[in-house]
């Protein structure tokens, strides 16, 4: 009888994948699936590609089969997004409804896809396409969706600033970069008295066939007479909370604070605050001494505490809601927009020197090799004994104290940053992600002008600070877990397959090797950077390894921290202005039988998975209003030098020319380009550049440059430059069409051959 050889198993269709999970109860996961089709390591790593795929497009649910009255929403609507209710979620209502049949149209609360961003997240406004499920009535919806796409945005209503014309009426400055050039008039009679310098929302009507197009003011959103008041473009462009509710600040207002009934009292441990200069909250302490335990001989036992903001934060509460709808502070140079009300951020749970404040602690056992033995969590009352910036710290553990610093540097600061040189032989061997890459800062004047950018060095103090965080996050992560309890994870998947693909193809072009086969690990993309650091690449390289990474974000479902090198990994330390710390203290706080004030019965995984979507598009909504308002104040900065000229490194390239970063400022800028050179030049995408077709000059991702400021739109932070310097010589980039006759005249030669 002639044996069969064994089938190899096929990747499943996407079809195949949503099937199995429909039919299949409890939970299903990539090891699930693998396990189903039979799948091997070596189709594990395409499966994950393909989950991934289906996340974004939001296939992926887990669905009950239930049984629907009449008029039910099918699982798939086109909605309309017509308001947001007092919680801050979206509501819709489906596009087609019969309500000779049906009655009144359904209303929909939108919850956050997991993988929204900032830009894509749906608005009031919005037409949509929602993957709809029946839940339990609620304020009278009993429809749940999710966004799958966004189909259009309402393109009536404009942002801007009002500028007033001498006969009467003025016209918008748009915020927006892509609409700079667009002008947009309105009529006098549609101004809503307008003044010169107002940010404004315009309701915009057809254009005429003659003449431009027109608008009528719908809303005044204040005065942007100075820079001091740039951050409220951002703040209404992203639709970030700013005022906080009545009753929330009527809560706020009457919190008492807590007391040491119920705590231990810790008073006498000299914890410290190590901050900003200018940090207006303190949320964590830190202490450490050397452990005395024999069997730990060299060992430290190091303290983190962190504000108890649960106990004045009950969940379900107006403070509780409007926290989650702002999901974390937000940081301008002129202006910080807070999770919480002053009340609680700046006064009952900032950590201040020699007032008694509640905390929840993490004692740590720390052995001489830098690993953490053992952890232990306590609800506490702390008395910080002082308060230090990095720098004032770093000056007197290097010999140069001042007299608030002199006496805290034998008791304090030397175990601290003792048992700091013990976590280091610990964090070199565990390898995590080393970019280097400054961060620059802006300075402002009293009038809220820009004063100076500068580029804070990094002390050791910020790393002594950084890794005891870290430590303490893990910790936490590990309780939980071992707790069985449900918490939001700060996750960090690993690079996707085609940007470590093209991240090889890049470094061939520099004669770095760079092996993608095998597990990925961090310490592979540090053998890059050793190799290039001091070199002139060194940045440039820095620059395409950060853009290969993936974005950190918040889960209820465990995937590890790929940059950290961490199996584990949950937010922690920072209850004040993250919405996902509070959680895991709410989390311990419950888990270790520590008050009341814990998770609340029914917090599962699923509703988890909730609020880790939410919070994760609006950390990255935050990110992009403080990157947006750094880039106007810039552009502000640099408006009355147009014609001077600046050392600067292409930062991005695109088919349409040129990104530039100024070496001094940082400012961002572009260079269109047609008016590179007098050639046509070719994007290179695998070798990051453009090249010209007549001479081969390349301009290419992080090299130096000269460029000149030729045009500045401070109002939506665009600058554009020329440049000046020339190109690093290279071969000339052939149309593509000549490559392909080349190849296929090529194979007809090998076909006659053989």
């Amino acid at each position: 009888m002639k044996k069969h050889a064994k089938k190899t198993p096929l990747l499943p269709s996407k079809a195949d994948i949503l099937a199995f999970i429909g039919n299949k109860p409890g939970k299903v996961g990539t090891r699930e699936i693998a396990r189903a089709f039979g799948l091997k390591n070596a189709l594990r790593a395409d499966l994950k590609r393909l989950l991934r795929e289906l996340a974004d497009e939001g296939s992926i649910e887990k669905r009950r089969k239930k049984l629907h009255h009449a008029g039910a929403l099918p699982s798939t609507v086109l909605a309309d997004v017509t308001a947001r209710d007092s919680d801050g979620d979206l509501i819709a209502t489906p596009d087609e409804w019969d309500e000779e049949a049906h009655g009144a149209a359904p209303k929909i609360r939108i919850h956050l896809p997991r993988k929204a961003r900032p830009a894509e997240a749906a608005g009031v406004g919005d037409r949509v396409l929602l993957r709809v499920e029946e839940t339990d009535e609620e304020d009278g919806i009993r429809h749940r969706g999710r966004v799958i796409k966004i189909i259009d945005h309402p393109k009536h209503r404009v942002l801007g600033i009002f500028r007033t014309i001498a006969h009467g009426g003025g016209r918008l400055e748009p915020v927006d970069k892509k609409m700079l050039g667009k002008e947009l008039t309105i009529p006098a009679g549609a101004t809503a008295n307008a003044e010169d310098g107002d940010l404004i929302a315009v309701e915009t009507s057809r254009a005429p066939r003659l003449g431009l197009p027109t608008g009528r003011v719908v809303e005044r959103l204040g005065s942007l007479k100075s820079e001091r008041a740039v951050s409220l473009i951002a703040i209404h462009a992203h639709g970030i909370p700013s005022v906080f509710r009545r009753e929330t600040q009527l809560e706020a207002d009457a919190a008492k604070p807590a007391p040491l009934h119920g705590r231990e009292d810790w008073r006498h441990v000299p914890l410290v605050t190590i901050d900003p200069p200018d940090a207006k909250d303190h949320d964590d302490a830190v202490h450490a001494e050397p452990d005395t335990a024999p069997n730990n001989r060299g060992g430290f036992i190091v303290n983190v505490a962190i504000a108890d903001v649960a106990y004045y934060v009950k969940p379900g509460s107006a403070l509780d809601r409007e926290a989650l709808s702002r999901g974390n502070s937000v940081y301008f140079p002129d202006r910080v927009v807070p999770m919480l009300p002053e009340r609680i951020s700046n006064d009952l749970c900032s950590l201040r020197p020699r007032e008694d404040r509640a905390a929840i602690a993490v004692r740590m056992v720390i052995g001489a090799d830098g690993r953490k033995r053992s952890h232990s969590f306590h609800r506490i009352m702390m008395r910080s004994a002082a308060k230090l910036s990095y720098q004032e710290a770093q000056l007197a553990i290097g010999g140069r104290p001042d007299e608030d610093s002199e006496p805290l540097v034998e008791p304090v600061l030397a175990p601290l940053y003792a048992a700091y040189g013990a976590t280091q032989r610990a964090r070199n061997e565990r390898q995590p992600l080393d970019l280097d890459l400054p961060e620059r800062k802006i300075l402002l004047k009293a009038d809220g002008t820009v004063d100076r950018v500068i580029t804070p060095e990094r002390l050791e103090a910020h790393r002594l600070i950084e890794e005891f965080m870290i430590l303490a996050n893990v910790a936490a992560a590990e309780t939980l877990e071992r707790a069985r309890s449900p918490l939001i994870y700060r996750v960090h998947d690993e690079p996707a397959m085609e940007k470590v693909q093209a991240l090889h193809e890049f470094l061939a072009t520099l004669d770095i090797p760079f092996a993608k086969g095998g597990v990925l690990k961090p310490e592979a993309f540090n053998r890059i950077l050793s190799r290039v650091k001091g070199r002139d690449a060194e940045q440039l390289v820095n620059e395409v390894v950060l853009r290969t990474q993936a974005q950190a974000e918040y889960a209820a479902e465990n995937y590890g921290h790929f940059g950290l090198n961490l199996r584990r990994y949950a937010h922690f330390t920072s209850p004040i202005r993250r919405y996902a710390d509070l959680i895991v203290h709410r989390g311990l706080i419950r888990a270790m039988k520590l008050g009341h004030e814990g998770l609340p019965d029914g917090t599962d995984q699923k509703s988890l998975a909730e609020v880790s979507a939410q919070i994760s598009a609006t950390e990255r909504r935050a990110m992009l209003a403080e990157r947006e308002t750094n880039d106007r104040l810039i552009a502000h900065f640099l408006a009355d030098r147009i014609g001077a000229s600046f050392d600067g490194r292409i930062s991005g390239v695109t088919r349409a020319g040129l990104f530039v970063k100024l070496r001094d400022t940082g400012a961002d800028g572009f260079v269109p380009a047609r008016t590179i050179g007098d050639e046509y030049f070719r994007f290179d995408e695998k070798g990051h550049a453009m090249v010209g077709s007549r001479s081969g000059e390349t301009y290419r991702l992080g090299d130096p440059v000269r460029v000149k400021l030729v045009e500045a739109a401070p109002v939506a932070g665009a600058l554009r430059f020329e440049l000046l310097s020339e190109g690093r010589a290279g071969r000339p980039q052939r149309p593509a069409r000549y490559e392909r006759g080349r190849q296929s005249h090529s194979r007809g030669k090998q076909r006659k051959a053989r």
